[in-house]
């Protein structure tokens, strides 16, 4: 698609060019460095983020340019025990600050793990309450299911499929495990970038990692390409 732009297939078939950059790699820093990120677009990654929580994908799902989404339904499917993952930034703000005590962060950890145990236990006893397993009828099982799930946490686990360009994903890359981003996000996408930067170097080879409390941060000087 790039090289249609400009005919920049081989010398001679655009009389305005009197060189090609021959070689992917080549090619593609070239884009990069000249800031032609449309050609990006046309590149597609897809993604299935398991066990991530609620308070992620609505986060992710703000970002519409250039992505898709199918996120598992808590209509259709029933939960029985809430997967929840513990914010691991107490103890961060802690070593950090010292505005915490050790204290303060066991008794906040205990606080939430007995939070979420009283409402999967509440979820369970609406269930058992109904009888929905003896319910034969799945249209009636579904709307009595999304009665239970207005009490479920937005930290509950869940699955999301997610689909970007590549433009897109440099963008979020950034954005999303940048210092000042929220911690299971950061965790997120710098799994993802680890990847991309892996599979992908001519896409992804310029970023550079930082460890930022214990989590990476990527940077490029190749910016909103």
């Amino acid at each position: 698609f790039g090289r249609g732009c400009y005919k920049s297939y081989e010398v001679g078939v655009n009389p305005n060019i009197s060189r090609i950059r021959k070689g992917n790699d080549v090619y593609l820093d070239n884009i990069l460095k000249s800031g032609h990120g449309s050609v990006l677009e046309h590149g597609w990654l897809n993604w299935m983020l398991c066990e991530v929580s609620r308070v992620f994908t609505h986060e992710l799902v703000r970002h519409r340019v250039g992505t898709a989404f199918s996120q598992e339904s808590l209509r259709f499917v029933r939960t029985n025990e809430i997967g929840f993952w513990l914010p691991g930034d107490l103890e961060v703000i802690n070593t950090e600050t010292g505005l915490l005590t050790l204290e303060q962060v066991d008794a906040t950890n205990k606080i939430l793990i007995e939070t979420v145990e009283y409402l999967e236990g509440q979820s369970k006893r609406i269930n058992e309450t109904l009888k929905l397993d003896e319910i034969k009828s799945f249209d009636i099982k579904k709307r009595l299911t999304t009665i239970v799930r207005r009490i479920l946490p937005e930290g509950l686990s869940t699955n999301i499929g997610w689909s970007c360009n590549i433009r897109t994903l440099r963008h979020l890359l950034e954005m999303r495990t940048s210092r000042h981003s929220e911690e299971e996000i950061r965790l997120v996408f710098g799994q993802i970038g680890y990847k991309v930067k892996e599979r992908f170097p001519n896409l992804f080879g310029d970023y550079k990692i930082e460890m930022v409390n214990g989590l990476p941060e990527f940077t490029t000087e190749y910016k909103k390409v």
